[in-house]
């Protein structure tokens, strides 16, 4: 996504077929041995098909859940977005931004204020802290929704306006999380632009699961809100369903 956050596949190799091209001319003369051509080879091989190899859906996508006729498959190249197909043809896209609990102190002082030290070792399993560290998500969420709001007043101003959605506590992998996100709303009728995102935390790095229907987006979009709306409940299945460490 490119508003606030960056939050940063399923392609085969294609088998090298080579090609050989043997020319040459026999050379005979009388009483001595045939004497034979020199073979030169040459070798035409296509490109290999792009490489999914970098990017981190190519490890973590558990069930890539989807609608009839439709397929999910990490994209090629290094990107870290997931992408959403039919008959060929990419509806949309889901990214995923890793962040270091290092670079982002504020977070880190949002854990401590929630009861969790940094550094801490973390018991996933224990239900005190999971309410813990979903106290800490609903800060960074509402942090995010401040920010956010701000940032579509300035470029909104009265046409549309800005409508932040609940935070939903989820389960992230095996990780508790929050789902999240916001709709622009035109005031003559019609959706600007929606967002769909998810957030977790491993004990060193913050997960941000991100897609959207948004003209203004380059990544982790999708190109019609129908298809969005469509594919909605099976990014909720996929984002249960990750494979990130705990």
């Amino acid at each position: 996504m490119l508003r606030l956050y960056h939050l940063l596949i399923g392609a085969i190799l294609v088998a090298l077929i080579p090609v050989g091209l043997k020319y040459g001319s026999h050379l005979i003369s009388t009483n001595k041995a045939e004497q034979k051509p020199p073979v030169v080879e040459t070798s035409i091989k296509p490109n290999p098909a792009p490489s999914t190899e970098g990017n981190i859906w190519q490890n973590i996508l558990g069930n890539a859940s989807a609608p009839t006729d439709w397929q999910v498959a990490p994209c090629s190249g290094n990107a870290p977005l997931l992408c959403v197909s039919t008959q060929g043809k990419v509806l949309g896209t889901v990214e995923i931004g890793v962040y270091p609990l290092a670079k982002y102190p504020t977070f880190q002082k949002q854990l401590e204020a929630a009861g969790i030290p940094a550094n801490s070792k973390i018991d996933y399993q224990n239900p005190q802290y999971q309410t813990q560290l979903w106290t800490a998500l609903k800060a960074w969420v509402t942090d995010y929704y401040t920010a956010i709001a701000k940032d579509r007043q300035v470029t909104y101003g009265q046409d549309i306006t800005f409508s932040s959605h609940p935070p939903q506590l989820v389960t992230i992998g095996k990780l508790p999380g929050i789902r999240y996100g916001f709709t622009g709303i035109k005031r003559q009728g019609g959706v600007q632009e929606q967002h769909i995102s998810h957030v977790t935390f491993d004990g060193t790095a913050l997960y941000v699961i991100t897609s959207a229907f948004d003209p203004g987006s380059a990544t982790g979009k999708f190109d019609k809100l129908e298809d969005l709306a469509i594919f909605q409940p099976y990014l909720y299945a996929i984002a249960a369903d990750l494979k990130l460490p705990n």
